[in-house]
């Protein structure tokens, strides 16, 4: 793996952007940052809390899931989240115009509901997106979590599946008629049948269809579509990426030297550059991929 940037403070949401750089967040700075290919890092926006997933949105703008902030604790060199944090205000969906940095609150509820821990988000060619929220742990107890889809525009956000345990990443089938959920502390890939934007199959399952969970001690992180319809997990614990097919068959595992390896991302001219975010060091690096990864929407 080639290194690209040092010094990060949490990386996650990693997007590559046409110029070839890497617009990601840094939880624990609180900003939206861009990563230059020199990988010089430069703020984008001081967004505050958590910001933890990121993606563009069809106006072009940056749709950044919020998760509220984190303690953090420094173990071993190290840099680890933990609990909800005392100046926690909740979460949200935030919106940051890349040119100027500014940045609104687009959803912070849904139903009369808080968003607790938003987490992670992919756009489907509609312009609407999915996004997870993960909840938020307490020294005693934490919270369930969902997954919700909301309109790009701000007029709508639903609960689409509750509760979940921890889910984390999210993603959709080349075809957009599957949406996947990574749950981290069930380290399981769930999946459900979409007949529309937002829309799942009346056959699904609350719980979604069961793709896979790997052998061995891995918890699950962020999630990446392939072109072939493949799912690659970041896994944490036992760190490296995890790929399953659409069928639950584990395909392979790529194994990292962090044990929050959080997320992955694919670009490149043949969409065979995998552009992974190891955040307890602070790190993005990039590996060739044996598969071309599915291009996002925008």
């Amino acid at each position: 793996m080639q290194p690209i940037a040092e010094g990060l403070q949490f990386p996650e949401g990693p997007i590559v952007m046409p110029d070839g750089t890497i617009v990601l967040v840094e939880i624990r700075r609180g900003t939206l940052s861009r990563v230059s290919t020199a990988g010089d890092i430069d703020v984008v926006a001081e967004l505050g809390g958590g910001p933890n997933g990121a993606a563009i949105g069809p106006d072009g703008r940056c749709y950044v899931c919020n998760n509220g902030g984190f303690e953090w604790h420094d173990v071993n060199g190290l840099t680890l989240p933990g609990e909800q944090p005392v100046d926690y205000a909740g979460g949200s969906i935030q919106v940051v115009d890349l040119e100027t940095g500014e940045f609104e609150v687009m959803y912070s509820e849904v139903d009369g509901h808080l968003l607790r821990g938003p987490n992670d988000i992919v756009f489907d060619r509609s312009g609407g997106f999915w996004f997870t929220d993960h909840g938020k742990n307490r020294a005693r107890d934490r919270d369930r979590g969902g997954l919700y889809y909301a309109a790009a525009d701000g007029s709508s956000i639903a609960e689409v599946v509750y509760p979940l345990d921890s889910p984390n990443g999210v993603g959709l089938s080349p075809d957009e008629d599957r949406v996947y959920v990574a749950e981290t502390h069930s380290g399981q890939v769930l999946a459900w049948d979409l007949v529309g934007p937002g829309r799942l199959a009346g056959s699904s399952p609350s719980r979604g269809v069961f793709i896979g969970s790997p052998a061995g001690r891995k918890l699950f992180d962020s999630l990446a579509m392939d072109a072939h319809g493949n799912v690659s997990v970041a896994t944490l614990s036992t760190p490296g990426i995890t790929t399953f097919t659409p069928e639950g068959t584990e395909l392979e595992f790529v194994p990292t030297n962090d044990p929050l390896t959080t997320n992955i991302a694919f670009g490149g001219d043949d969409m065979r550059t995998a552009y992974i975010t190891l955040s307890g060091t602070g790190r993005l690096v990039s590996t060739l991929w044996d598969r071309p990864g599915l291009k996002l929407n925008y």
